[in-house]
Parts: C-alpha cells; structure tokens; sequence
C-alpha cells in the first residue's frame, strides 16, 4: 500500500532556522510543502496547498506568527505548531488562544520537535471530531475536559502517548457505535471493554498491549511517517 505522506509548511524569517527544520523533518520522513519567511505567506501558501500540519515562528516580518495561526484556525485548515525563543506563560497563553495545537521554545531538538508535531495532529483530529459530534461550544468544551481525563487515565495506565490514548477512544467510538463522550465516561468509570478495569475488549486490543503492535492511524488521520494509514 502507497503511504500518504505528511506535508509540513514551515514559516520562520531566519533562513538557518529553516534550513535545520527542513532538514530534522525529512529526515523524520516529513515532506516539506512549502516554506514562508513571513506570516502572510505561510497563510497563502496554507491556503493553496492544505498541509497536514504548519509550523510557524512566533517573531515574523509583515504577519507575526500568532495573528498568522488565528487565520490558519479560524477556517480549520491544519494545525499548527508555534516556535519561539521565549518560554513565557503569557506568550504560550496567546498562542493557545490564537488555536496553535503545540508549541516549541528555542533551541530544539528532533527529539522535542516530533512529539509536538504528533500532539499537534492528534488534537486537530480531536476537535474536528468533536465538531462533527457535539453542537454548541459549550458541550465540546465540556466534552473535551472528559477526554483529556480519559486520556490521561489510560497514559498512566498502559503507558501510551496522547495520539495513542485519543486514537483508541475514537476507534471504540466507531466500533461501538457510541459517542466519544460515552467512551470517555466509561474509560473513567472503568466499565467499559478494554478500559482501565473494565471487561476485556471486544473491539480489538488496548494500545501499548502487546498485541497491538503496528498500529494504523484512525480514519481521517494523517498516517506517521512509516506508519500505513487505515483504509
């Protein structure tokens, strides 16, 4: 099976910068869509090629980096992660509000940029999901403080990421022909198959099991480099 593969825009004015990313994420097996040294650029070219994923600095000519990922947010058209050089909560506060999924303070590593490009995947997915489920603001609000709960339950009890805890809710959710709100409470009540206490699962094994390996991205999702997305 032909992998889909995972298209990145890059936006940040410094050209090295750009140049080390670039590089950090083909060598992850990311493919590189398009680059931007402004914010209104990495908007249009969002726009046009509809990536996966955008990564933007913070500090940027003509569009900083914020207002750029409120445009990219408000028509839901990928999910963004933030750079920046500085590690205050108020900045971090705006970016989160602007709609950014993850950020990354300056200098990183491969190893910190990957995890936050996977957790900034996972919470696009959920929100667009979340959309399709319930109606009003208020209800996604609540219904997304259920799953991060759920989440975390089952991070700590099988010891697995937040794309993985998330993707297992989703699949139980379509398999069982429940809402991820439903899921969610009985992961936490621990009644439900394959949950933290609950029956075993009759819907395919739990994540981090030992019988779940290779594990294929959920429907709608972007597959992981090296991952083959489902059917």
């Amino acid at each position: 099976m032909t992998q889909v593969p995972f298209r990145v825009v890059i936006a940040e004015d410094e050209a090295l910068i750009r140049l080390d990313l670039r590089e950090m994420l083909e060598e992850e097996g990311y493919v590189v869509a398009g680059e931007a040294a402004d914010g209104e650029t990495a908007v249009s070219l969002t726009e046009s090629l509809r990536p996966d994923l955008v990564i933007l600095d913070v500090k940027m000519p003509v569009l900083d980096g914020i207002s750029a990922a409120e445009r990219i947010a408000a028509k839901h058209l990928a999910p963004v992660v933030i750079l920046t050089a500085f590690s205050q909560r108020e900045l971090v506060e705006r970016a989160r509000d602007a709609g950014a999924m993850a950020y990354l303070v300056k200098p990183f590593t491969k190893a910190d940029l990957v995890p936050a490009i996977e957790i900034a995947a996972s919470r696009f997915q959920e929100i667009t999901a979340l959309e399709a489920e319930v109606g009003s603001l208020r209800e996604r609000l609540e219904v997304r403080k259920l799953l991060d709960r759920a989440k975390g339950l089952l991070q700590a009890e099988r010891g697995i990421t937040e794309a993985e805890a998330f993707r297992w809710i989703q699949k139980n959710s379509m398999d069982r022909r429940m809402t991820m709100r439903a899921v969610a409470v009985e992961v936490l009540d621990g009644t439900g198959p394959g949950t933290p206490g609950g029956p075993a699962s009759a819907g395919g094994p739990v994540p981090g099991s030992a019988s779940a390996p290779g594990q294929a991205a959920a429907p709608g999702q972007a597959a992981r480099p090296g991952q083959a997305p489902s059917a």
